[in-house]
C-alpha cells in the first residue's frame, strides 16, 4: 500500500511539474486548446446542419448531442473529457519527441525545467584563466545557461606552450580546462578532457612506454609537464583543440565546434586571437630590476613583480568577448593568479575600455592564499592596487574575499598563506567564508556562486 502511495504522489508531482512557471508548456496547451475549440465549432455546425436536412436519426443526434443529461453535464463533461485527452496526446506525444534528447537520468519534465530554469537565468562573464575560474563556473552552471569565460592566451608552459611552439596554436589549457567545468556530463568529460599521456612501464611489456595518467598538481587540477618527446605530458583537451584548428582552421572556430560537441552551458571565448607574450618587469632581492619574458618564467624570477605588460601592446580584443561584456548582467573578474591569468586580460586595451563603459557591475573576487613568485604578502587592498595601476579607471565596483581564515594552513598536505582580507579603497568590500575546508587554497564553488548570485538578489 505504501509503495502504490509513493507511485501516486510520484506521479502527482510530476504532473504538477508541467505547470511550472516560465517552461514554455502552459502557453502552448492553451494555444492547442483554443484551437480545438475553434475547430469544433465546425463540427457543431455539421452537425446542426446534417440534423436539420434529416440525414441522422433522431436517437443517434441526441446521443451525440448527449440530449440525456442536464444541460450543465452536457456543458461541462465534452469540456473535461476533451480537455484531458488532449493532455495527454501533449504529454506522451513531448515525452516520445524528447526521449532519445534527455541529458540525464530523471523525469523528462525534469530536464526540460531544469533546463529552462537555466536558460532565463542572469548573463554573467568570468574573466581570467588558471584553475581558479572552472570552479566558479562549476559551481553556478547549475544556476545558469548564460555563462561565458573569456580567457587569457599568455599562457606558454607545459603541455599548451609546446603546442603553441609547434603548432603555432593558442595556448588550449586554460580553454580546456573552463569547456570541462561547463559540460553537461562534466564528471566524465573532465576525466576525459584532462586526461595526460605519460610514459609509465607496462606490466604486459616491461620497459616499454604506455599512456597513463600524470598526477595533478598541488592545486588540484592537472598540471602542465615539462617539454618531452611524443605525447608525453599533453593533455587530450588540449590535442582535441589542436585537432578542431586544423579541421576549422581557425582556433576561435574550433572552440565554437568544441562547445557543440559537448553541449556546454556556456561559452567559452579568447580575450584575443593575437600571439601575445607576457613580459614583467621584476624588482630582484638584490636590488637590481630586470625584464622576465613568458608567463611561465614570471613566477621563478624570485623577485617582486612590478608590471606587466603583452607584446604587442596593442593587441585587439576578439569581438564575441566584446559582445558578451555589453551583455552581461555581472562580471566577474578571477579567481586566479593576478599576474598572468588575471592580469593579461586587462591589458588588451579594448578590452579594458568595454569594461569601463558596460552596465553590469564588475566584481573582482580575490584569491584565498598568496601565490609564491606572484603575490607573496599580499593583502586583498594590495591585489586591487594592482588591477587599478594596470587598468586605471573606474573598472572595479566590488571585491569579494574571503574571511575565513580560521583553516589550519597544512590542512590537505600543503602550507597554505591566507590573503589578509583588508579592505581597499574606493570599491564595495564584501566579505564571505569561501574556502573549501578540505583544499583552503581553493575556494569552495557552492558558496562561492550563492555570492555572486546575491549580487544579483
Amino acid at each position: 500500500m505504501m509503495k502504490r502511495n509513493n507511485r501516486l504522489w510520484g506521479a502527482l508531482y510530476l504532473r504538477r511539474r508541467w505547470l511550472t512557471v516560465g517552461i514554455g508548456v502552459k502557453r502552448w496547451l492553451l494555444l492547442l486548446a483554443t484551437g480545438a475549440a475553434v475547430t469544433s465549432m465546425g463540427w457543431v455546425y455539421l452537425l446542426l446542419s446534417t440534423n436539420r436536412a434529416g440525414w441522422l436519426p433522431g436517437r443517434l443526434y441526441d446521443g451525440l448531442t448527449l440530449q440525456f443529461l442536464p444541460l450543465g453535464w452536457r456543458i461541462a463533461l465534452p469540456l473535461i473529457v476533451g480537455g484531458l485527452i488532449m493532455l495527454l496526446a501533449v504529454v506522451k506525444l513531448g515525452k516520445n519527441l524528447v526521449e532519445p534528447l534527455r541529458e540525464g537520468p530523471g523525469a523528462v519534465v525534469d530536464s526540460l525545467v531544469d533546463y529552462r530554469l537555466r536558460d532565463r537565468g542572469p548573463h554573467i562573464v568570468a574573466i581570467g584563466g588558471g584553475t581558479g575560474m572552472p570552479g566558479l563556473l562549476r559551481g553556478l552552471s547549475p544556476y545558469t545557461s548564460n555563462l561565458t569565460a573569456i580567457v587569457t592566451v599568455a599562457d606558454d608552459g607545459g603541455s599548451s606552450g609546446r603546442l603553441r611552439r609547434e603548432l603555432g596554436l593558442l595556448p588550449p589549457g586554460d580553454f580546456r580546462n573552463n569547456l570541462a567545468a561547463l559540460a553537461r556530463d562534466e564528471a566524465l568529460l573532465t576525466q576525459v578532457l584532462q586526461y595526460r599521456f605519460g610514459a609509465m612501464p607496462s606490466v604486459a611489456t616491461p620497459g616499454v612506454a604506455t599512456p597513463g595518467i600524470v598526477p595533478p598538481d598541488g592545486n588540484g587540477g592537472a598540471a602542465d609537464e615539462p617539454a618531452a618527446p611524443g605525447l608525453t605530458g599533453h593533455a587530450f583537451g588540449n590535442l582535441l583543440l589542436a585537432a578542431l584548428t586544423g579541421i576549422t582552421g581557425s582556433f576561435d572556430e574550433a572552440l565554437l565546434a568544441a562547445q557543440r560537441v559537448l553541449a556546454l552551458r556556456g561559452q567559452v571565448l579568447p580575450s584575443t586571437l593575437e600571439n601575445v607574450t607576457l613580459v614583467a618587469e621584476v624588482a630582484l632581492p638584490q636590488g637590481e630590476s630586470v625584464e622576465v619574458s613568458g608567463e611561465s618564467a614570471i613566477p621563478q624570477a624570485g623577485g617582486r613583480i612590478e608590471r606587466v605588460r603583452l607584446e604587442p601592446s596593442h593587441a585587439r580584443a576578439y569581438p564575441p568577448a566584446l559582445r558578451a561584456i555589453f551583455g552581461a548582467d555581472l562580471i566577474i573578474l578571477g579567481p586566479g593568479s593576478l599576474y598572468t591569468s588575471i592580469l593579461p586580460n586587462l591589458l588588451v586595451a579594448d578590452l579594458a575600455e568595454a569594461l569601463r563603459h558596460t552596465r553590469a557591475r564588475v566584481v573582482y573576487v580575490c584569491n584565498l592564499a598568496t601565490q609564491p613568485g606572484e603575490t607573496d604578502g599580499y593583502s586583498v587592498a594590495d591585489h586591487v592596487a594592482a588591477i587599478t595601476a594596470h587598468a586605471p579607471g573606474a573598472i572595479l565596483d566590488s571585491v569579494i574575499a574571503n574571511d575565513n581564515l580560521s583553516i589550519p594552513p597544512e590542512t590537505g598536505g600543503g602550507r597554505t598563506q591566507f590573503v589578509q582580507p583588508d579592505a581597499p579603497a574606493g570599491v564595495d568590500f564584501i566579505r564571505r567564508d569561501l574556502v573549501d575546508e578540505a583544499r583552503p587554497w581553493r575556494h569552495d564553488s557552492a558558496k562561492l556562486a550563492r555570492a555572486v548570485l546575491d549580487l544579483l538578489a
